[in-house]
């Protein structure tokens, strides 16, 4: 996984920057508000649906104070829409979308979204539309800016739909996908990495990236079915990460000074630390990225100058 990556020597000094971050209250989301909290950020946001988990989470940081939870429901449009407007900082330099879901039954969001797709995808894209203003504004304003846009993708986006993403089905369950969930899954992931590199196209002054954190040992996995986990451990042959090494492709694409230097057009993502990966012809669509792009934008209602 390339674990020469150390958090305490490796991540810079971030006074003044201001990051949020979507699912924190446990998982790699939690660690990575850790790690950030000991470098000194101006403030950090993060979004979750449980406070007393979230609670604990600003106990551990290492300046309480200087973190806030925005409880969010990512499935649901107008929790997010709720949580953005909670958003009081007039900067944003890093935004992670890190929040997600794995390889559940058959659903829709609240606003009738499968419900993969529609968390891992259109809940994450929604609340980032909302705060693209600031970023774009934090970008133009201060010259030292160095806005970053980091997603938190897997390469489990190979178990999509032959056609990337079945446009005409989202608001369905999509049970009829060849591979079920697990193609419920892919679909949403290889959303993720188009989104990035869509983003990054229309706005180059923001770094934008996709990054896989590797097989992870959190609750999303230890609570899937014997045959999920056996599948998963399959895809982990050398074993599984912690959450803190989980983290470190995060905190290294939210905070390295190599990170824009390595973006590329073939670059879709980065898997392990800091090394791209180019993903299949899917994830390099330009077309699918753009229609997903107008997709979402029409869907979530917030139209971005």
């Amino acid at each position: 996984m390339g674990l020469g990556f150390d958090p305490d020597t490796d991540v810079p000094n971030l006074s003044g920057k201001v990051i949020l971050i979507t699912g924190g209250t446990s998982g790699i989301g939690k660690t990575t508000i850790l790690e950030l909290s000991k470098h000194n950020p101006e403030h950090i946001y993060f979004t979750g649906r449980n406070e007393k988990s979230a609670a604990q989470v600003i106990s551990q940081c290492a300046t309480p104070s200087n973190v806030t939870f925005l409880p969010c429901e990512l499935d649901n449009l107008a929790s997010i829409r709720d949580a953005a407007a909670k958003f009081h900082h007039n900067r944003l330099d890093i935004f992670i979308a890190n929040a997600g879901i794995l390889a559940v039954p058959p659903g829709l969001t609240k606003d009738g979204y499968e419900i993969q797709f529609g968390t891992n995808h259109v809940g994450n894209t929604a609340l980032l539309l909302r705060l693209l203003p600031i970023m774009l504004r934090t970008a133009k304003e201060l010259p030292d800016a160095d806005v970053r846009y980091v997603t938190v993708t897997s390469l489990g986006y190979y178990t999509r739909p032959l056609n990337g993403i079945d446009f005409d089905g989202l608001k369905s369950e999509q049970d009829n996908l060849l591979l079920g969930k697990w193609a419920r899954y892919g679909q949403s992931k290889l959303a993720n990495l188009l989104l990035a590199r869509e983003l990054g196209k229309r706005y180059p002054q923001i770094t934008s990236v996709a990054v896989h954190p590797g097989v992870v040992k959190t609750e999303m996995i230890t609570g899937l079915g014997l045959f999920d986990r056996i599948l998963i451990f399959f895809n982990a042959p050398l074993g599984m990460l912690t959450p803190r090494e989980g983290a470190y492709n995060t905190l290294w694409a939210a905070t390295s000074g190599e990170v824009r230097g390595k973006i590329n057009d073939k670059t879709a993502l980065f898997e392990p630390i800091g090394v791209p990966h180019s993903g299949d012809a899917k994830c390099r669509s330009d077309e699918l990225a753009k229609r997903l792009w107008e997709w979402t934008v029409k869907e979530v209602g917030v139209e971005v100058e």
